[in-house]
């Protein structure tokens, strides 16, 4: 899968351990930034993925800040966009799931590298079960503003 990845400072550590994990697993890994602690912007990161998502360049992808907070508020900004916040596996697969979300994000200060490591995994393994789920994606997406 192809898969873009991005994060801030706050989130850079976790997104390196990500890095290893989905190249590791096989992943197609377009790494967006940032490389180091040195302070930055978070939407600038948001924006680059999601965009790499909302073109079809990546399958997927999964942004890394402090919480996660202000990568899915970016993210979720950009038309098309299904950003997931998740904590842990169960909304990780659910996102999937029932909202069919193309970005994973996460946030570097609040989960450990080994839970991380199983959300990204349970979000990547999850199929979006279409059916009635379907008909709400579609109205979502009537929301798209830009």
């Amino acid at each position: 899968m192809r898969i873009a990845l991005g994060s801030d400072h706050a989130g850079v550590l976790l997104k390196e351990r990500i890095l290893c994990l989905l190249r590791e697993t096989g992943h197609e890994v377009e790494d967006l930034g940032t490389h180091g602690e040195e302070s930055v912007d978070y939407p600038d990161y948001a924006l680059a993925v999601a965009r790499r998502v909302q073109s079809g360049e990546a399958e997927r992808g999964i942004l890394v800040c402090g919480t996660g907070n202000g990568m899915a508020m970016t993210a979720n900004r950009v038309a098309g966009v299904r950003a997931a916040l998740c904590h842990d596996r169960f909304t990780a697969e659910m996102s999937r799931k029932h909202n069919d979300a193309n970005i994973l994000c996460l946030g570097g200060r609040v989960i450990e590298p080994g839970r991380a490591g199983e959300i990204v995994t349970a979000w990547l393994e999850a199929k979006f079960e279409e059916g009635r789920h379907a008909r709400r994606i579609r109205k979502v997406h009537e929301l798209d503003l830009g």
